[in-house]
């Protein structure tokens, strides 16, 4: 049997596992964040969210380079991922990433007071805190796209709900 064969072969035994993108998200504690500057350069970052209907939440110090990029409009990606101590694959780890429009909330809204709240509650006091200085901001990250992957052969596509809208079998994978 040759290579092309035994990679077809398992494309087809690749069954899969129904997508827990609510789970995934309500056992993650933060996200990791992909921005880029006014020049393109990238960073990566993490930091603490919360959920709000689809939206999701970041309280975020200017100190750091993702809050400007992120102040300044700039599109972002945002990954959820399994814990790599829980994981029986590592290449195979569950993930959610989302492409996502960030826009600042002003202070002493309606919705800062809700999240502010919502995160103080999650993440403990240290959100009392860290509120009230003037270098952190309140990011919201509004899903616009994503993708979902819960192991081999087990990719989906994600919409704008963080819903999945189907299963992405039409691709597989290239040998050489």
């Amino acid at each position: 049997m040759n290579h092309t064969n035994t990679q077809e072969e398992a494309n087809r035994k690749a069954k899969p596992v129904a997508p827990k993108v609510k789970e995934l998200i309500e056992r993650t504690k933060s996200v990791i964040l992909a921005t880029t500057d006014a020049e393109g350069n990238p960073n990566s970052s993490y930091a603490p969210f919360v959920q709000v209907d689809h939206t999701l939440y970041i309280l975020v110090s200017f100190m750091a380079k993702h809050t400007k990029n992120l102040a300044d409009g700039r599109k972002a990606s945002v990954m959820f991922i399994e814990d790599e101590s829980a994981t029986k694959q590592i290449y195979a780890r569950e993930r959610l990433t989302i492409e996502a429009a960030p826009s600042q909330i002003e202070r002493d809204t309606e919705t800062w007071n809700t999240v502010v709240t919502r995160l103080k509650e999650t993440h403990g006091k240290v959100v009392d805190v860290i509120s009230e200085m003037g270098d952190f901001i309140l990011i919201a990250l509004q899903p616009v796209k994503g993708s979902y992957v819960n192991g081999f052969g087990s990719a989906y596509f994600v919409d704008q709900n963080l819903e999945i809208l189907e299963h992405r079998n039409d691709v597989n994978h290239q040998t050489r």
